[in-house]
């Protein structure tokens, strides 16, 4: 590597470094800045996904691949940039993305669930498949509802403060209760539709 001074136009090599040594320093630098980022932000983004989805495997995936787009954004974000918010909405994208690509697949999983567990001793308390369709009802509300609304449930309920939802979805934080307070109607009115039509 050289310097070039401009006001006499010429270039001095300088010591101690080649192109390639300053390449591997900020390579490795730049190694150890993700690698914070991911070990600081993992669990969150982890106990996210885990509760949209509902199945570690598919959680672990989908956070992987969240930290794997960070990855792609070298060079590392600016100081201001919002990197919680911004991993949380992808992962949030991420997880409703899962939901509605495998709502056929989860829906075949229930049922041949339910067959198992009706068809087995009684060796599981009856409020563990409640929970379960619970939790399968509400994925598929989720799934069906706007984008917006979903990414504020999600994120309001996996204990995002209303200024960490406005920056993460670029929006005022003095909108994210009214916004929220609809979303959570919009939600109610489609889970009571849902158990009517599955009755």
């Amino acid at each position: 590597m050289s310097i070039k001074f401009p006001e006499k136009g010429m270039i001095y090599p300088m010591k101690g470094h080649t192109d390639s040594s300053l390449e591997n320093e900020q390579a490795e630098s730049a190694a150890s800045g993700f690698e914070a980022m991911f070990l600081e932000h993992w669990p969150r983004v982890y106990r996210l996904l885990y509760g949209l989805v509902g199945d570690p495997a598919e959680a672990e995936d989908l956070a992987l691949e969240t930290f794997f787009r960070l990855y792609q954004r070298h060079p590392l974000p600016a100081e201001d940039f919002n990197l919680g918010g911004w991993l949380h909405r992808v992962a949030t994208n991420l997880g409703l993305h899962s939901i509605r690509g495998f709502q056929r697949r989860e829906r075949y999983e229930m049922d041949a669930g339910k067959h198992a567990l009706n068809d087995a001793p009684e060796v599981r308390p009856a409020e563990l498949l409640a929970q379960e369709e619970e939790r399968r009802l509400a994925r598929l509300v989720l799934a069906g509802m706007k984008e917006q609304q979903s990414q504020i449930l999600v994120m309001r309920y996996s204990g995002m403060a209303y200024k960490e939802i406005g920056r993460a979805l670029g929006l005022s934080p003095t909108s994210i209760g009214p916004l929220l307070l609809r979303a959570e109607r919009e939600f109610e009115r489609r889970y009571r539709a849902l158990i009517e039509e599955e009755v």
